[in-house]
């Protein structure tokens, strides 16, 4: 165990098993792999090799959320571009835009936007946001004897702010007519870490349940004195999938690699919808897309849009310093956006609607990189 800033005991962080995942996004990645190569050394994709600027390495922090997903691009990217190594650390994404700020990696994994005081920070100067995927925050949870839940959104404030305490309460019981609810008590799991998801998840609670919800939003909130937090998203899923009692909010793809249930959340339109790459597709198609790319799916209206729908980007400064590193950053942030959109879906992630990959290409022409 170890301690957290607010004094909260946090279990230390485990790997849950993704091995199921790893065996479906393999074959996506041996099916691509083939596809490429019937292309032949001829093919000029966006995404072709930076070969003429020698080998290099790109590192990259951030987003635990999005870390999947990037997993799997990268493997398929260094396949077609060996010349160039690419390494994500995951951390959250506080720590990514905290060590794009320094310069420290050359990109930044990140589900929540730049706070307006925080831009005079980044030492490169402008930042570009560039839309990768997106997916849904599950709301996971682990009562014995429950296996399918409901839940509105003034109910989830509620229990996440420990104005619920038992499993049975009338309010939970009031959005599941007919389940039998034990009296168990709830144990909130939230994250440790200055997370994205973590902003995502609160500020859907601040749009959803207003006069219910009174912690605000952001990468970290001050939780109830008694809930427990975890490192990254399988931080959370860990904990969840081991506590009897527990409900903690976690990015679908490691939920589904965990094996957590997750409750059907009711959206906007009234709906109670289970969490589904089809309702995060319908969630940004109903979304307006700012011109710097940015987003917010959050409590999107639509009968079939999942209400948590977490947006993330990969974020990078317009002006490059190196041609080198500049070129395979632009190869590196060109496939993501295009060839590993197919990859998408194995890993448990929305792929970007066409509209919004075609100013994802576009926006590529603004990174600046020396002769």
């Amino acid at each position: 165990m170890t301690t957290s800033e607010r004094g909260h005991l946090v279990p230390a962080p485990l790997q849950p098993s993704r091995v199921s995942r790893a065996l479906v996004a393999l074959v996506a990645l041996v099916a691509l792999t083939l596809v490429l190569a019937a292309c032949g050394s001829s093919s000029k994709s966006s995404s072709s090799s930076g070969s003429s600027s020698g080998s290099t390495t790109l590192n990259g922090s951030g987003s635990t959320f999005q870390k999947t997903f990037n997993e799997v691009a990268i493997q398929a990217f260094q396949q077609k571009n060996s010349n160039i190594t690419v390494n994500y650390a995951g951390g959250g994404s506080g720590k990514g835009k905290t060590d794009l700020q320094t310069q420290t990696v050359d990109f930044a994994g990140t589900d929540s936007l730049i706070k307006e005081a925080d831009l005079s920070k980044y030492q490169g100067g402008t930042v570009l946001y560039f839309p990768t995927v997106a997916a849904p925050i599950t709301v996971s949870y682990h009562v014995s004897g429950v296996e399918h839940l409901q839940l509105s959104a003034p109910t989830i404030a509620k229990i996440f702010s420990a104005k619920i305490t038992k499993w049975n309460d009338p309010a939970i019981a009031a959005d599941n007519p007919g389940v039998n609810l034990p009296s168990t008590d709830i144990v909130i799991v939230h994250r440790a870490d200055a997370s994205g998801t973590t902003s995502n998840f609160t500020k859907y609670l601040t749009s959803a349940a207003p006069s219910d919800w009174t912690l605000g939003s952001g990468d970290t909130v001050n939780w109830p004195s008694n809930s427990q937090a975890g490192q990254g998203n399988t931080g959370v899923a860990q904990i969840v999938g081991q506590q009897d009692g527990a409900i903690g909010y976690v990015d679908y793809s490691d939920a589904v690699a965990s094996n957590l249930k997750f409750a059907s959340i009711k959206n906007s339109a009234g709906t109670y919808i289970a969490p589904t790459l089809a309702g995060a597709e319908a969630a940004v198609a109903a979304t307006k897309i700012n011109p710097d790319l940015t987003y917010n799916p959050i409590n999107a209206s639509g009968a079939d849009a999942y209400p948590i729908t977490s947006p993330t980007w990969v974020i990078v400064y317009e002006k490059q310093t190196s041609k080198t590193k500049g070129t395979a950053l632009k190869s590196f942030l060109s496939f993501l956006v295009n060839d590993a959109q197919s990859l998408a879906e194995s890993a448990k992630y929305a792929k970007l609607p066409a509209a919004l990959q075609s100013q994802a290409n576009a926006q590529l022409s603004k990174l600046q990189i020396p002769a």
